[in-house]
């Protein structure tokens, strides 16, 4: 018999970091992918689809708990299950 799973559906804001009170461990049992501009990315840590923006990492900058930084960049968000 075949287990297929219904993925939830996805939230308005979604992060990566188990610390956040935006991670919804559900969710990432399924691939997610997040579009922004038309364009799909693959680094992204943090999004919000109303507010329109993602946090991705630096790349070499760190904050004082060893964290890397993160830039959030704005335009359309687009959330979709792979």
């Amino acid at each position: 018999m075949t287990d297929t799973k219904v993925p939830p559906a996805l939230p308005d804001r979604l992060s990566i970091d188990p610390r956040s009170p935006h991670h919804v461990a559900e969710v990432f049992e399924h691939d997610v992918g997040i579009r922004i501009n038309g364009k799909e990315r693959f680094d992204v840590e943090e999004y919000c689809i109303s507010e329109g923006w993602i946090k991705v990492a630096s790349r070499k900058a760190l904050d004082r708990r060893g964290q890397p930084l993160l830039m959030t960049i704005k335009g359309e968000v687009e959330a979709f299950y792979k």
